[in-house]
This record gives C-alpha cells, sequence and structure tokens, in this order.
C-alpha cells in the first residue's frame, strides 16, 4: 500500500500536538492531587503543615472582610493567640486598614491570590502575575514580607506552584479543616470536624469571611472558636501562627 505522504505527516502532527497536550495537562493538573489529604501525605507531606508536636497552626482563608475579621480579631485576642491569615489581594486592596490591623494584632498575613478562581484551564503567566501582585500587595499595605502561599479552594496546580517558587513563597494547605463553608455548618459542626484529625503539628484552616461560603458561614466558625482553642489547651497544645509552627513545615 502507497501511503499518502501528506496524511502521514497530518498523523505525526497529531501524535505530537496530541502528545503536548497531554504534558500540559499533567502539568497543570498533576499537583492538584495534593488536595486530597491521603494522597497530600504520601505525595507531599510538607503541604501538610505538619509542625512541631506540641503546636497547632492556626489559619483562616479568603479575608480580610470587613464584616467578620474583625470579630476574630477580637476573639483571638481575648484568648491572646495569633493566627496567619491569607489574604486575597482584591480584598487587601478594598480593606487596608484591616490588612494593617491584622499585623498590628500580631497575626501573620500570608496570599491567597489576586482574585479567588477555580484553575479550570493552565494560566501560568496570569498565575505568576496574580500571585506576585497580592505579594507585594501584602509588603505594601501591611508592612510585612509575606512567607506562605495557599492556592484559592486548596488546589494547587503545575501554574500556581511555579507562581509561589518564582515569588519566594512556600506553599502550604492544611491536615484538619473546619468544613465551614457549606450552608449546614454550625459551630458544632465546625469544632467537630476540626477535632476529628486534630494532633500536635496539625495546621488547621477556617474561614474569616464568606465572599466564597454560604453567606453567614463565618459565624459558625466564630461561634466553633473559643472551644476550639480551649480543647488545643486542655490537650496541652500551644496554638499560633505558620512561622511559629516549626522548622519542618
Amino acid at each position: 500500500m502507497v501511503r499518502h505522504p501528506g496524511r502521514e505527516g497530518a498523523r505525526v502532527v497529531s501524535r505530537v500536538a496530541g502528545g503536548a497536550l497531554g504534558v500540559a495537562a499533567a502539568w497543570h493538573i498533576g499537583p492538584a492531587a495534593t488536595w486530597l489529604p491521603p494522597l497530600r501525605k504520601i505525595l507531599s507531606p510538607t503541604l501538610d503543615g505538619r509542625g512541631h508536636p506540641d503546636h497547632v497552626a492556626l489559619t483562616f482563608d479568603d479575608g480580610p472582610d470587613p464584616a467578620s475579621t474583625p470579630h476574630f480579631l477580637r476573639v483571638l485576642s481575648a484568648h491572646d493567640v495569633h493566627a496567619t491569615f491569607f489574604l486575597v489581594g482584591t480584598s487587601l486592596r478594598r480593606h487596608p486598614a484591616l490588612g494593617r490591623a491584622l499585623v498590628a494584632g500580631g497575626h501573620e498575613v500570608a496570599v491567597h491570590g489576586w482574585h479567588h478562581r477555580r484553575p479550570w484551564y493552565p494560566t501560568p503567566l496570569r498565575d505568576v502575575r496574580e500571585v506576585a501582585r497580592t505579594a507585594d500587595a501584602v509588603r505594601q499595605i501591611c508592612g510585612t514580607d509575606p512567607q506562605w502561599y495557599r492556592p484559592p479552594y486548596g488546589i494547587l496546580t503545575g501554574g500556581r506552584l511555579a507562581a509561589a517558587r518564582r515569588a519566594g513563597l512556600r506553599p502550604v494547605l492544611w491536615s484538619t479543616w473546619g468544613r465551614d463553608w457549606t450552608v449546614h455548618a454550625d459551630a458544632h459542626s465546625v469544632q467537630a470536624s476540626v477535632l476529628k484529625d486534630l494532633t500536635g503539628g496539625a495546621t488547621v484552616l477556617l474561614h474569616d469571611a464568606d465572599g466564597w461560603s454560604a453567606p453567614g458561614a463565618w459565624r459558625a466558625t466564630l461561634g466553633a472558636l473559643p472551644g476550639l482553642l480551649a480543647e488545643c489547651r486542655r490537650l496541652g497544645l500551644r496554638v499560633g501562627p505558620l512561622s511559629e509552627h516549626s522548622r519542618e513545615v
């Protein structure tokens, strides 16, 4: 059989293009497998935020928000506890005084991204720009150099990972969470969810704003917070920001 050179060339081009797309897709979405705690513990334990066995890192995502963040500041101050707040750049630009209040209260501020988007498609250049832009906003507004990056929805793509590294940030997810973003969350469910997997060295994920959660969901988190702090004390666990967690994070 005589092969048509044009058709054969088209098949080769198609196979090469398909292979390149496959590699690009794997690079983009491969790191997102770390969203699943069992896989994260196996593939990249450092993303779990594991620290010193007598310490718990308390972290909040999605702020700052003037309707909710000040309430968390008051509760944390009353308990003499500091935390790490992962800030959304657009929210920080709208509410710069809140960003400064976090630092003035002794809290650590970190990067959660300029927008709070799901990464449906690879956008590596945009990832670089937006992570760097948020880090710059933290420096300019809060007067502190951020160390940490947690991607929106906890989905760490290849582009987001590369952007964090380029900005000099350390990616970190969590080892236990409150599931405090749902319409059915209440103080009891948030506390029970965190305590289910709480151990010494854990990083706790909570939310101080509901911009990407059920309306008013932050109230469940706020209601759970005193009980969570009390239980940590009962277990002999210190609570603080990631910067105090340990050299292992």
